[in-house]
């Protein structure tokens, strides 16, 4: 069964609170992140297709997503992204990710973004450390959150 992963706050890709976000809702099953999207003229790069830098941040957001999904506070260190074709503005997508190995602090996760025909348009691989010192205000403001809850 599908799970939706929960609120981002201000994340760019995701966050519910970001204005300016590109507003995908994740769902998690079997190791797989999935979102379908839509990008508008705000991700535009040449005329009437998406900015490759908004492809990125997809691919980078699910791929690192997966792994936090996995139990691991991580940060990108290397990423590898592929332009298989344009990715056309205000048409129906795909990005999904799953991770690929795991050597000590190194996590490796790949992901795609298709189309609904399942053409691969942007395909990607990541390396991820865990880094929990970077997340630590998260934590902070998540146990101010839990305790004003109750």
């Amino acid at each position: 069964m599908k799970k939706q992963i929960p609120y981002h706050g201000w994340c760019f890709v995701c966050g519910t609170d970001n204005p300016h976000s590109i507003g995908l809702t994740w769902f998690i099953e079997n190791g797989i992140l999935t979102a379908e999207f839509t990008l508008s003229e705000s991700q535009q790069g040449p005329p009437d297709y998406a900015h490759g830098g908004a492809s990125a941040a997809i691919l980078d957001e699910a791929m690192g997503l997966v792994v936090w999904a996995a139990g691991y506070k991580v940060a990108a260190v290397n990423l590898q992204i592929n332009y298989h074709k344009p990715v056309p503005l205000n048409e129906r997508f795909f990005v999904e990710a799953k991770m690929n190995q795991i050597e000590e602090r190194k996590i490796f996760s790949y992901g795609e973004i298709k189309n609904a025909d399942s053409t691969i348009f942007v395909s990607g691989s990541g390396i991820y450390v865990v880094a929990p010192q970077l997340f630590e205000k998260i934590d902070i403001d998540n146990s101010k959150k839990n305790e004003k809850n109750h």
